[in-house]
């Protein structure tokens, strides 16, 4: 096992590292911008190193300055957490020839599963089930690219290669402005992420958003966590998950798990990772694959009583999984809301100084999060400051613990979303549970009316 691990990020997935290292015997090194210096995990960090000015551009996403701190504190790995560099193979790649482990995914697995094309091909070549659409990326004749919306079917969505968390993606209902959203996100694609590469998929009317959870090892087991609905989202950016999905036949969770886990043996994954889909009328339609622990991690650790933090660490020091697929029991039902210091309704960021933070508790609720009474909100990071966790026997406790615990949460001197949480707790379609991935923006709309 690793004796010190560099974590290369910040914000609560950050102290939620440095508690896994803590809890393994770990020393865990804090890298932090200068706007970062307050931060709780820095002040409890066994080593904190400073890599740079408040612009992520040089300092979270600044390889040599990470790899450097990474040196000077003879660390022997490094966590990226989730966003920043967690799915940038190159950054793996370096970490690897600096000779430090990557916390991670191989930078080949990284590099097939980051680029939609290749992990389109990757998952059919390995029997999951995906989206209708173009066999890979769009040529440039127009002729074929009309010929290939018609035999997919209008609306199509079309979709960087090499995008992702929402971004790079136009959906089109006609022939007579296909041409023109693939040139306008070929573009956009190019500017963005360096690829303008963008391909061609059916796009779905009322679809859920479901993820399969899964953790694989060097030695070729891998299983899968159950799963999680996060259809409740905003211009793609997740606000509310749960697990289990309600109202989805376990039969079906079961096939697609298994595939799931079939399909990272064959790749030769390792690490935690998820299978995103869309699912319609009984079909799961895989969309894109994230090569690194997510933002709502937390709800698939309470129902299958797995570390997925602590497993990520131990298959990056190539132990086997400590269990097998037949030893994972789901229990109950979780649900978390993303705590962001944004004004609830219109979204505008509220970074500023905290004046009072009380977090609630009681059985079943779990908080992730960083912030403290007079932590200052930066302006220059993602505005999400925590997320609040329940747990009950059945949804409709994990429902009453997250009203309960919405209620308890007293945070004054910035404005956050948790209204818009409290609302959507008593909210009737979402209590039914089972809404797509258009119900919030459709309710937000209606709510302004």
């Amino acid at each position: 096992m690793f004796k010190k691990i560099l974590i290369a990020n910040r914000g609560e997935i950050a102290l939620r590292i440095q508690r896994a290292c803590r809890e393994m015997g770990i020393k865990a090194v804090m890298v932090y911008s200068e706007a970062d210096r307050d931060a709780k995990y820095v002040r409890l960090a066994d080593e904190a190193v400073c890599i740079g000015p408040a612009s992520s551009t040089h300092s979270y996403l600044n390889m040599p300055a990470i790899i450097s701190a990474a040196e000077v504190t003879d660390a022997e790995a490094i966590h990226p957490g989730y966003g920043f560099l967690s799915e940038n193979a190159d950054f793996a790649e370096r970490v690897e020839k600096s000779g430090f482990t990557f916390i991670g995914p191989t930078p080949d697995s990284i590099r097939t599963m980051g680029d939609k094309v290749s992990a389109k091909q990757a998952m059919i070549r390995a029997g999951v089930p995906c989206v209708p659409g173009s066999e890979g990326a769009l040529p440039d004749d127009p002729v074929i690219i009309k010929r290939t919306a018609k035999a997919v079917g209008y609306p199509v969505i079309i979709k960087a290669a090499g995008g992702g968390g929402g971004r790079g993606m136009r959906v089109v209902h006609t022939e007579a402005a296909l041409l023109h959203a693939v040139q306008t996100t070929k573009a956009e694609a190019g500017a963005a992420f360096g690829n303008p590469e963008v391909y061609m998929e059916k796009f779905l009317q009322n679809p859920r958003h479901i993820e399969i959870q899964i953790l694989a090892d060097q030695h070729r087991n891998a299983v899968y966590l159950g799963e999680r609905d996060c259809s409740m989202q905003r211009r793609h950016q997740k606000v509310i998950e749960e697990a289990p999905a309600p109202g989805i036949p376990r039969r079906l969770i079961e096939k697609i798990g298994e595939r799931c886990a079939a399909a990272c043996k064959k790749i030769g994954y390792r690490g935690a990772g998820t299978f995103e889909f869309l699912f319609e009328n009984g079909e799961f339609y895989f969309i894109e694959m994230n090569t690194r622990v997510q933002v709502e991690h937390p709800v698939t650790e309470w129902i299958s009583g797995v570390d997925i933090v602590r497993t990520q660490i131990a298959v990056a020091a190539g132990e086997k999984l400590p269990f097998t697929q037949r030893q994972i029991q789901l229990r109950g039902h979780a649900i978390e809301c993303r705590i962001n210091a944004e004004d609830a309704y219109k979204f505008t960021p509220s970074p500023g100084r905290i004046t009072t933070w009380h977090a609630p508790g009681g059985p079943g609720v779990r908080v992730d999060s960083h912030v403290y009474t007079n932590y200052f909100v930066p302006p220059n990071y993602d505005s999400m400051i925590g997320k609040i966790i329940v747990h009950g026997d059945t949804r409709e406790q994990a429902l009453a613990r997250m009203r309960t615990a919405l209620a308890e949460t007293v945070i004054e001197g910035i404005k956050t979303n948790i209204p818009l949480h409290r609302e959507l707790m008593v909210d009737a379609s979402f209590v039914a549970g089972g809404t797509n991935i258009h119900y919030l923006e459709e309710w937000l709309s209606q709510r302004e009316r």
